[in-house]
C-alpha cells in the first residue's frame, strides 16, 4: 500500500499527516510555533523554528504510523501563503525573521503605489489588489531595511521564498530553490497569464529577478528529500498554498465548484477552470493548483477577516462562554437571534465590501436580548459574510457565461458546528456538504504528491475518493432568506456610517 506524507505548515502550528492511498489519515503530529509582535501591526515567525517543528512533526507522524521513509510514495507540502523571508544561498541562513501574511507594516507603501495609479496594471496582471497582505511589498521592505541586502540580492547571493520554498530548500539540502504556481500567484509578482515573473512588476517593486525561485506546477517533480531527515530519500511531488490545496482536497476540480474553509477567518474559493477571470464584485483572481502537463487552472477567492474569531471574542472578550465548543448549545437555547445582528468588523471588512475603516457593530438590541441572542447572532455573522461572498462569486460566474454555484463544500474547525452549517445552507439556498475527511488542506497536498508519484491514475480517481459525511439542505424560503440578507447588508452599512 502506498502512503503519502503531507507537511502542513500553518500560521500558528506545523503539522504532518500520513495518508494512505484511499485518502484516510493514518497518523498525525502537530507543534505550535511562536508569534512575534515587535511593533503594533507587525507579525513575524522564526524560520529556524518553522523548519525544526515541521521536521519533528514529520518524524513523529511516521513513527506513530509505524512506517519508514521507504514506505512513502511521496511528500506533499502545503503552507501559509504570502509569508516572506530571505536567506543566504551559500549558507542557507535566514537574514532574519519571516514577515507573516497578517503583517501590515507596508500599508503606506502600498497606498503610495495605489495613489500613483499602479493598481489597475497590478490587478490586470496578477488578479490581486495592491495590499500589504501579499508578498511583494514585504520583499521590498526586507531589501531596504536589512543592511546590505539589496546589493547582495542584485549580486545573486540571496534567495526569497514563501514558506513552501523555505521547506523545499531545507528538505533538498539547499539544492532546490522553487515554488509552485499557487504560492507564486500570491506575491504580486507573477503574471497569471504567462505564469512567469513579470519584469514590469519586478521593476515597480524594485525586486531583482535573481532573488526569485523557479515556478513549477503544483503536482510536479520537486526532487527528493535528503536521507538524513527521514532516514532515506523521499520523492517530493506536490506543493500548494493552503487554500488552493484545500480546494484540491475537496475535489473541486471543475469550473463552478466551490469550497469554504471556516477557520479564524473564512476563505471561499470557486474553481473557474482554464479561464483567468477578473471579478466585477470585489473578489480576487488566483491560480488554482495545477497538475504537470495540464492546462493552467484558476479560481476566484474571497476572504472573511473574522470568522471563528468571533467565537473567540465571545469567550475571551465578553466571557460569555468558557470554551469555544459551548457556543452551539448557547446559540441553540433560543429559537432565533431576536432581531440582533452582529457585524464583527474588528479589523475592517474584507471581500466583497473592502471597508478597512469599518468597525464592529451589534444592532437590534432590546430589553429582552440576552447573551444567547448575541451568541446566535455571532454564529449567523459567519454565515452572512460567507453568503455575501458566494453571492458575489455566483454573479461573477453568470457574468462570465457560467452558472451559479450549486453546492458548497466546507472544511475547517468551525465546519463541525451543525447549527452554523444549517444557517449557511438556509441563507445560500443550496446544499452545504461536509466531507468525511475534513483534513482537506493536508489531503490536497497528499493527492498532488500521489498524482506525481503515480499512486493515482488521474483526477477521476480523486473525485471518486471524495465522500460526503453530511449534507445540510436549506429549510428557509428564498424570500425569507433574501429578507435576512437585506437586514444584514443594512447592518454592514451602519459599520461605516459617519
Amino acid at each position: 500500500m502506498a502512503f503519502m506524507l503531507a507537511l502542513d505548515q500553518g500560521t500558528t502550528s506545523s503539522r504532518s499527516i500520513v495518508f494512505d492511498a484511499q485518502g484516510q489519515v493514518r497518523a498525525q503530529a502537530q507543534q505550535e510555533i511562536r508569534q512575534h509582535y515587535p511593533q503594533p501591526g507587525w507579525v513575524e515567525h522564526c524560520p529556524h523554528e518553522i523548519w525544526a517543528t515541521q521536521l519533528a512533526c514529520a518524524r513523529q507522524a511516521l513513527a506513530s504510523a509505524g512506517l519508514r521513509a521507504q514506505d512513502l510514495a511521496a511528500i506533499g507540502i502545503t503552507n501559509q501563503r504570502e509569508t516572506t523571508l530571505l536567506w543566504e544561498r551559500r549558507s542557507g541562513a535566514p537574514l532574519g525573521r519571516a514577515i507573516v501574511w497578517q503583517d501590515r507594516r507596508t500599508s503606506s507603501a502600498c497606498a503610495a503605489l495605489r495613489e500613483a495609479g499602479h493598481e489597475p496594471c497590478v490587478q490586470g496582471k496578477t488578479g490581486l489588489r495592491l495590499d500589504p497582505y501579499f508578498s511583494a511589498s514585504k520583499i521590498a521592505w526586507l531589501l531596504d531595511h536589512t543592511p546590505g541586502a539589496r546589493a547582495r540580492a542584485e549580486r545573486g547571493e540571496l534567495a526569497f521564498g514563501t514558506i513552501d520554498s523555505w521547506l523545499l530548500w531545507q528538505l533538498s539540502g539547499g539544492t532546490l530553490h522553487a515554488t509552485d504556481c499557487s504560492n507564486a500567484a500570491r506575491t504580486l509578482l507573477l503574471n497569471l497569464q504567462t505564469r512567469d515573473w513579470d519584469d514590469e512588476l519586478l521593476a515597480l517593486f524594485q525586486i531583482p529577478r535573481a532573488l526569485l525561485p523557479e515556478v513549477r506546477p503544483s503536482s510536479a517533480d520537486y526532487g527528493h528529500s535528503q536521507a538524513e531527515w527521514l532516514g532515506a530519500p523521499v520523492r517530493i511531488g506536490g506543493v500548494a498554498g493552503d487554500q488552493q490545496s484545500a480546494l484540491f482536497g475537496q475535489a473541486c476540480l471543475r469550473p463552478g465548484m466551490a469550497k469554504n474553509t471556516y477557520g479564524t477567518g473564512c476563505f471561499l474559493l470557486m474553481h473557474t477552470g482554464e479561464r483567468f477571470q477578473h471579478s466585477q464584485h470585489g473578489l480576487i483572481s488566483t491560480a488554482a493548483a495545477q497538475v504537470a502537463h495540464a492546462p493552467p487552472q484558476y479560481a476566484l477567492e474571497g476572504s472573511v477577516f473574522v470568522g471563528g474569531a468571533v467565537v473567540q471574542w465571545l469567550r475571551d472578550g465578553l466571557r460569555a462562554i468558557d470554551s469555544s465548543s459551548e457556543v452551539q448549545a448557547l446559540a441553540q437555547s433560543v429559537p432565533d437571534a431576536g432581531g440582533v445582528l452582529f457585524v464583527p468588523a474588528f479589523t475592517g471588512l474584507g471581500a466583497p465590501y473592502w471597508q478597512p475603516e469599518a468597525r464592529g457593530c451589534i444592532s437590534g438590541l432590546t430589553r429582552g436580548s440576552t447573551l444567547a441572542h448575541i451568541a446566535r447572532a455571532a454564529l449567523e455573522s459567519i454565515a452572512f459574510q460567507s453568503a455575501a461572498l458566494l453571492q458575489a462569486m455566483s454573479r461573477d460566474a453568470v457574468a462570465a457565461g457560467g452558472v451559479p454555484v450549486s453546492e458548497l463544500r466546507v472544511d475547517g474547525g468551525a465546519c463541525v458546528n451543525d447549527l452554523l452549517m444549517q444557517m449557511q445552507a438556509d441563507l445560500l439556498g443550496i446544499p452545504v456538504l461536509r466531507p468525511a475527511v475534513t483534513e482537506t488542506t493536508a489531503l490536497g497536498a497528499a493527492w498532488l504528491a500521489g498524482l506525481q508519484a503515480g499512486v493515482y491514475g488521474g483526477l477521476e480517481d480523486l473525485t471518486r475518493q471524495w465522500h460526503c459525511d453530511r449534507t445540510f439542505l436549506p429549510t428557509l424560503g428564498r424570500d425569507a432568506a433574501a429578507e435576512k440578507m437585506a437586514r444584514w447588508e443594512h447592518a454592514v452599512r451602519q459599520t461605516v456610517a459617519p
